[in-house]
């Protein structure tokens, strides 16, 4: 592995799912623990690290709602599900000496700081991590479109987008062993080809803004690190 990273900000997009380690919901410390090994090997090196973080393990505003649950409150009650999140990251991290900062979309000053752009940005250059919590703020909008939104805002060279599986394919792996792997694939081909990466509003302001998602599996030891430094994995939609 290069000791030269090519990047010098990045931000990670992680599902809340990942907290949950072999449980079905809810938060699992080691594998919170596992997470952000991953995230201080790379801090270590010296980039920038934003993180937003979803809040699926906890609550799913969009299965809510389809469920009888208004969709905005539903999409608010998500949103406090990605501050717990947060919350759990940022307890790991600073044990393992990372000062790290939550900003929140929605304010709850009583736990987390509100997003500011100018002082997220700030922080960054401190050399804190700054986990981006609370989504876009707004219903109606993913954690992935609040990743792609938060990206811009920082000036983030690259959005590293964690998975189950290998990249980008044709399909989903775990359900079509025929889908067809894509290393390199552009915005265009994502969206004409309904290609399941982020949503379409993620994808359209990342082309926009021409910010590359390298998609890659985060079951696989050092993956992160190694996206995180540049190196090849996974695919690459730019």
């Amino acid at each position: 592995m290069g000791d030269h990273p090519r990047y010098q900000r990045i931000l990670i997009k992680l599902s809340g799912e990942w907290l949950m380690g072999d449980g079905r919901h809810g938060i699992d410390p080691e594998a919170v623990r596992r997470i952000c090994r991953q995230i201080q090997r790379l801090r270590e090196t010296g980039i920038d690290i934003g993180v937003v973080i979803g809040g699926g393990n906890i609550f799913r505003g969009f299965t809510a709602s389809q469920n009888g649950i208004d969709r905005v409150m539903a999409d608010q009650m998500g949103m406090l599900a990605t501050v717990i999140n947060a919350l759990a990251l940022q307890d790991q991290l600073e044990r393992q000496g990372i000062p790290t900062r939550v900003m929140s979309a929605v304010p709850i000053n009583t736990f987390v700081e509100p997003y500011v752009r100018r002082r997220a940005i700030r922080h960054l250059e401190k050399g804190r991590v700054v986990i981006l919590a609370g989504g876009t703020g707004n219903p109606f909008f993913t954690t992935d479109t609040a990743a792609a939104l938060r990206a811009v805002e920082i000036g983030a060279q690259v959005i590293l987008k964690a998975t189950r599986v290998d990249g980008v394919y044709s399909a989903d792996p775990e359900v079509d062993p025929t889908a067809a792997f894509y290393a390199d694939v552009t915005y265009l081909e994502v969206l004409a080809k309904e290609l399941n990466v982020m949503d379409a509003s993620s994808i359209s302001l990342c082309k926009d803004n021409n910010i590359p998602i390298r998609v890659f599996n985060l079951n696989i030891e050092d993956n992160l690190y190694r996206a995180g430094m540049g190196e090849p994995v996974g695919s690459l939609v730019h």
